[in-house]
C-alpha cells in the first residue's frame, strides 16, 4: 500500500524527480516524459468516464481497470531494469493485461456498426474525451518506443503492447458512447474545398 503523509517533499526543486530505483534524472528526461504521459491518458480517461452516462456501466468497468493498469504502467516505467537487484519486485505490466484489453476491444467491436469513414473526435462529451485519451495515449505509446530504443533503457515488450492497446480501444469505446457508432461524426475529405 502506499501512504501518502505530505504532498511536498521540496526534492524535486532542484529539477529532477526520484524513479522507483532511488536514481535521480532531470524531469524533462525521457523516461519522466513517458510515465507523465500515461497518467496524463489516465487523466483524459477519469473525465470520459465523468462524462458517461449511467447506462455504459460494462464500458466504465473496463475504463475503470485500464485506469488502474495505466498506474502499473507507470509504475513500470519509473523503476527501469537496470540489471541492478532492487529490495522489492518491481510492478511489471504482464501479458495477461494485454490480452484482457484485446478481449475488452473485442467485446465491444461486436456491437459497433463497420466504418465506412474516418471518424472525427465528437458526438457525445464521453465520446469527445475517449478520442482525446486516445490521442495521448498515442503519445504515451511514441514516447514509450522512442525510451525502449535509447542505449541503456529497457522497456517490455509487453508495456508497448499495453499501451498500443489501450488506444485502441479508447478509440472503439468512443464509438460505442455514439450510440454504437450511429451518432460518429464522420470525416469527409475535401468536404470544405
Amino acid at each position: 500500500m502506499v501512504v501518502l503523509n505530505k504532498l511536498y517533499t521540496r526534492t524535486g526543486d532542484d529539477g529532477s524527480t526520484a524513479l522507483g530505483t532511488g536514481e535521480r534524472r532531470p524531469k524533462y528526461d525521457l523516461r519522466i516524459e513517458a510515465f507523465g504521459t500515461v497518467d496524463e491518458a489516465n487523466s483524459c480517461i477519469g473525465v470520459a468516464r465523468a462524462a458517461l452516462e449511467a447506462r455504459h456501466t460494462e464500458l466504465d468497468a473496463m475504463l475503470s481497470r485500464i485506469q488502474n493498469d495505466l498506474f502499473d504502467l507507470g509504475a513500470d516505467l519509473a523503476t527501469p531494469d537496470n540489471g541492478e537487484e532492487l529490495e522489492y519486485e518491481p510492478l511489471r505490466i504482464v501479458a495477461s493485461q494485454v490480452d484482457r484489453v484485446e478481449k475488452d476491444i473485442d467485446a465491444l467491436t461486436r456491437r459497433v456498426k463497420p466504418l465506412r469513414s474516418f471518424v472525427l473526435p465528437g458526438g457525445h462529451p464521453a465520446s469527445a474525451a475517449l478520442h482525446l485519451a486516445r490521442t495521448v495515449a498515442r503519445r504515451a505509446e511514441r514516447g514509450i518506443v522512442e525510451l525502449s530504443t535509447r542505449n541503456g533503457e529497457k522497456v517490455s515488450a509487453d508495456a508497448i503492447r499495453y499501451i498500443n492497446r489501450v488506444s485502441d480501444l479508447l478509440f472503439v469505446a468512443a464509438r460505442v458512447v455514439n450510440d454504437n457508432g450511429e451518432a460518429d461524426v464522420l470525416w469527409v475529405p475535401g468536404e470544405n474545398r
